[in-house]
């Protein structure tokens, strides 16, 4: 269910023909096997991020599709589970560029409930095929997302790593709204993302904007 604070934005999306089929198409493919993450959690990254409290939005691709891996959050883990290559080089970064000491665990959820909406363009997945419900229309809901966000009069920073979040950028009015991209972290381009800074552009970003810092620190599970 769509949470309280998106549904004046984004609830018109859920009354549309291709949202009708794409429900129809996860449920089938529920039916059939493990779908990630659970129906409960489709949409967690709106519910940990209220639409007027966003600052930051990062942008993922699909879940990952390992059994208990994602939660609805992009780059996320649940505390406990090992934590994914991208997501280790993110921390890598972010460590190098601003200092911030590597957590023991990926649950980004302290990020999400300061205002960075972490969503993945496509929000379900068969379990152990990445990119199986592409083109099956959740990239017309998360576009809706986006641009219900850049349509704020209140600015927000857009984190667009890596070519695909980039095609985003035509959704967003880069004169009201700051954009950083850049390399995708994953291993495959890191040694681009390594050395780029994104978390210090944000953070000016959000400064500028004269919204609160983010604390970019996850807390570590052993405390």
């Amino acid at each position: 269910m769509l949470p309280a604070s998106w549904q004046d934005v984004l609830g018109d999306e859920l009354d549309k023909p291709y949202f009708k089929e794409l429900t129809e198409f996860v449920e089938e493919e529920r039916a059939r096997g493990p779908v990630y993450p659970p129906r409960e959690e489709v949409f967690a990254a709106l519910e940990a991020t209220p639409y007027q409290d966003v600052k930051v939005l990062v942008l993922g691709q699909d879940p990952y599709h390992g059994p208990g891996q994602g939660h609805g959050l992009c780059f996320s883990v649940r505390p406990g589970v090992r934590v994914p290559p991208s997501l280790r080089n993110i921390y890598r970064e972010l460590h190098d560029d601003l200092g911030v000491p590597v957590p023991d665990n990926g649950y980004l959820m302290p990020w999400a409930r300061q205002g960075v909406l972490l969503l993945n363009a496509v929000l379900t997945v068969r379990g152990g095929e990445a990119n199986s419900h592409k083109n099956k229309g959740w990239e017309q809901f998360t576009d809706a997302v986006i641009r219900a966000v850049a349509d704020r009069r209140d600015p927000a920073v857009f984190v667009l790593w890596g070519n695909y979040a980039q095609k985003k950028l035509r959704l967003i009015d880069t004169e009201r709204h700051a954009v950083v991209a850049g390399a995708h972290p994953s291993p495959l381009s890191a040694r681009k993302f390594f050395g780029s800074r994104p978390f210090s552009q944000i953070d000016e970003a959000v400064a500028a904007q004269g919204h609160t810092p983010i604390d970019w620190r996850v807390p570590d599970l052993a405390d």
